[in-house]
Parts: structure tokens; C-alpha cells; sequence
């Protein structure tokens, strides 16, 4: 199979792409991104397709999570750490809870541009380019930090090895190992609600470690875990540099990540995108906001994956808790009939921001969980399978979506607000939601 060159996705058209005014150093940079290994491996994306597959027929849960936007600064050991950590405590509470195995899959290694969804930005009577993400400018507000530069893509590639490095080496060297689960969350497991439940889980789960240690039982699934890396594919010029053909299959994989999606602003059946990512054999996912019509989801899962191979095409639905049950079960209910396999995945953040007075750009816990709650009253309604969760988090204590357990109000969010796009869910909220959707699994 070959893909399109460049040029010809360039003809198409391709919405929020980086305007580069050096053209000559543009290129440069693909050429140098064209030389560079592979971040993953065509062998893990397929393992992971087939594991979505075990997703889409009902036999495995999803949990994809990460900052809305990583940063170049963030790249530290401590940061991938956290960052792993609350995937990794979730994904414990989830499969215990609930006794379904889950899939864990990070907004890392990669998620360093987004789209915008205006071109400027005015500050007090200056206007400049909005900020894109670090692959595209810097969120300094002047002239010089915020032009399109098209080296950042060579950085992307070089954060993206460092991090992958860092989660391989959290994941398989001993840091995810069960035993070890108290320790991921000894600071805050006495002061909070949640902590406490989630230490009771770790106890249950000590002692039936210590039962299959007494009978000799050791599988190395206790000591490390499979995790992937994920991130929207957005800026064409680095996801084609980064696609190539597979000695085993002759196949052409994007190994800028094992899973990408396609953005809800780059959904056009006819653009770029959609036309890029046809060509490659990872599993993809779309994400579907309440524009979609059912026509719409079956002819990009059409467009996508004409051999409806399995595990290939996951659906992340981002409605807003005010309309997930209206609109989401005609979409299911349609494409399934349409007899159309993919996994369903509950994306809750993206419909449910909005500006606090303060200013800042904010979420409210209780619409996150009321959207998943939904996500989960139609598929229950439907005989459908509620196949993941997708939600913009961080490991860290940060003060950015108000509500739950801790009761944040708008005044602690400038306590500590770090992100620079969208609002992430903290490490005591992510937990409170796991066990929320653990509920909502075990019924």
C-alpha cells in the first residue's frame, strides 16, 4: 500500500496546519524527521489493535489519559512518573472493581499540538498568532515566541524518545509492579476520601498476591504492564515523515505513536487527514462531537478501514453531559445497525468547558462524571458495549476543574493552574472518577 506524498495532502487541503513562512526550512525538517527511527514498532501498534478489538466486541475496557497538551519543559522523569502513576492507580481500581481487563493507553509521547479554534490572539490592542501547542510556537505572548517554527517538529520527535524511554522504563522496570501500588499514592491516601478506598483495594489485593506467592504462582503480569502512546495527528507534515513501510507486512505505520486520532475540527471525509490516516495499518480513532450524524461516523469508518479489520476504528464521543443522551443513541444505534464494529469511547472533557469569572478556562467535575454516566445509560439502554474512557488528566495536585471530592471552587483555581490549553482533571479527581466508572462497570 502506498500513502500520498505531501504535496498531494497539501492539494486536498488540510484544516489547522502551521503556517511556515520559510518554506526551505520546512522541508529541512521533514527531511531530517524522514531519518529518524521509529519511536514505536509496527508488531506493538497491531498488539494493540487487537486489543481494541477485545474492546469493540465487549471483552476489555479502554483508559487513554494525559495532559490536553504536553510541553517541552515537562519532559522530567517526575512529570512521565505522576503522569503514569494516576493511569496506572486508575487502571488498578478499574480492573479490580470491575473485573474486566483494561487496555492503558497515554496522551503522551506526542500530544504537543492543538488545534485552535481562532488563528489570533489579542491581548490588550496586540494581536498575534495563537499559541498551537510547543510542536508549533511558544506561549510566550510576543512577536518572536509565537511565529510557526518548523524545527519544534524535530523537537517533538527527540521529547516524544525521551519520554517513550521513560514510561518503557517505569512500565517494565519494576515501578509498575502491584506490589508496589501503595507506594504510588502513600502522600495523599490519609488525607483523602479516595485514598482511603483505594488503599482498602490495595490491602484485597496484597492478600491475594500473598496467596498466589504461598502456592507459587508468579505471572509477569504482576511486574510490568503493556502501555501505549497516543496522540491526535494533526500536523500532517510530522505524521507523514514519521510513516513508514514495515519490513514484515509491507504495510505503512505511522511510528510517531501506536494509536492516533483524527480531531474533531479535521474530520472532513474529503481532507488531508482522513486521507493520510486511510493509508496506515495503526488502530485510529475519531472523535465524534454533536455534529456527527450517523452518515457521517459509517462513511468515515468506510472511508477508513474498507477490510473492516477489527480493533481498527474507535469512535471517542464528546457531546457534554446537557447532550449525550439525546444524541448519542441515534449515532450508536444507526452504525450499529449499519453493522459496523468499532469501540465506543467516552471522551468527557471537551463538551463540558467553560470561563469561569476569574477568567480561567475551566470544567466541572460533576458534568464529567454526568457525561460518563450517560456515555453508559445508552449503551446499557442500546445492548451495547461502554468501551473507554478518554480524558484530559495529570498526575499532579493542580487546581484547574473545580468540584469533586476536595470540593475545588473557582477561587483555588489559581492556586495552581498549569496548563496552558485545556483543563486537566487532577490525581485525587481521575481516582474519584475511576471509581465512579468502576460502579458503572460492575452494574
Amino acid at each position: 500500500m502506498s500513502i500520498p506524498s505531501l504535496d498531494d495532502l497539501r492539494a486536498i487541503g488540510a484544516a489547522q496546519q502551521p503556517t511556515y513562512a520559510d518554506v526551505a526550512a520546512r522541508d529541512a525538517a521533514v527531511e531530517t524527521l524522514r531519518k529518524m527511527p521509529p519511536l514505536v514498532f509496527a508488531g506493538e501498534c497491531d498488539d494493540l489493535r487487537e486489543r481494541l478489538a477485545a474492546v469493540s466486541r465487549g471483552e476489555a475496557f479502554l483508559l487513554q489519559g494525559g495532559d490536553c497538551a504536553e510541553t517541552f519543559e515537562g519532559v522530567t522523569a517526575e512529570n512521565v512518573r505522576n503522569k503514569l502513576r494516576v493511569l496506572l492507580s486508575m487502571a488498578v481500581v478499574l480492573t479490580y472493581a470491575a473485573s474486566v481487563p483494561v487496555v492503558k493507553v497515554g496522551r503522551l509521547a506526542g500530544q504537543y499540538a492543538k488545534p485552535r479554534s481562532s488563528d489570533t490572539e489579542t491581548r490588550d490592542g496586540v494581536t498575534l498568532p495563537a499559541y498551537r501547542g510547543d510542536a508549533v510556537n511558544g506561549f510566550d505572548f510576543t512577536p518572536e515566541s509565537r511565529v510557526h517554527d518548523p524545527q519544534r517538529l524535530v523537537d517533538v520527535y527527540h521529547a516524544s524518545s525521551a519520554t517513550l524511554n521513560l514510561a518503557r522504563a517505569f512500565t517494565t522496570g519494576g515501578y509498575a509492579d502491584l506490589r508496589q501500588m501503595h507506594a504510588w499514592n502513600t502522600d495523599f491516601v490519609k488525607r483523602s476520601p479516595v485514598g482511603v478506598s483505594y488503599e482498602r483495594i490495595g490491602a484485597e489485593i496484597d492478600r491475594a498476591l500473598a496467596f498466589m506467592d504461598a502456592i507459587g504462582v508468579d505471572p509477569d503480569e504482576f511486574h510490568s504492564v503493556d502501555f501505549y502512546s497516543s496522540h491526535e495527528a494533526l500536523i500532517l507534515e510530522y505524521e507523514h515523515a514519521l510513516t513508514r513501510i514495515d519490513s514484515r507486512t509491507e504495510l505503512p505505520y505511522d511510528v510517531s505513536g501506536h494509536f492516533v486520532w483524527i480531531g474533531e475540527r479535521t474530520r472532513q471525509l474529503d481532507g488531508a487527514h482522513v486521507e493520510l490516516l486511510s493509508h496506515i495499518a495503526n488502530p485510529i480513532g475519531v472523535k465524534l462531537g454533536p455534529t456527527t450524524t450517523p452518515d457521517d461516523a459509517i462513511a468515515l469508518y468506510e472511508k477508513l478501514n474498507p477490510e473492516r479489520v477489527p480493533g481498527r476504528i474507535t469512535f471517542v464521543t464528546r457531546f457534554g453531559a446537557g447532550k449525550i443522551r439525546d444524541l448519542l443513541p441515534h449515532l450508536v444505534e444507526k452504525v450499529t445497525a449499519a453493522g459496523v464494529e468499532v469501540a465506543w469511547v467516552c471522551d468527557p472533557m471537551h463538551g463540558n468547558t467553560f470561563e469561569a469569572e476569574s477568567g480561567y478556562k475551566t470544567r466541572e467535575f460533576d458534568d464529567v462524571v454526568d457525561e460518563v454516566r450517560g456515555f453508559f445509560e445508552v449503551h446499557h439502554s442500546l445492548g451495547t458495549w461502554p468501551g473507554g474512557l478518554h480524558v484530559e488528566l495529570t498526575g499532579d495536585d493542580v487546581t484547574e476543574c473545580v468540584g469533586g471530592g476536595a470540593k475545588l471552587s473557582a477561587a483555588d483555581l489559581s492556586h495552581r493552574y498549569e496548563t496552558l490549553c485545556d483543563p486537566r482533571l487532577n490525581r485525587e479527581q481521575s481516582l474519584e472518577l475511576a471509581f465512579l466508572v468502576a460502579e458503572m462497570l460492575s452494574k
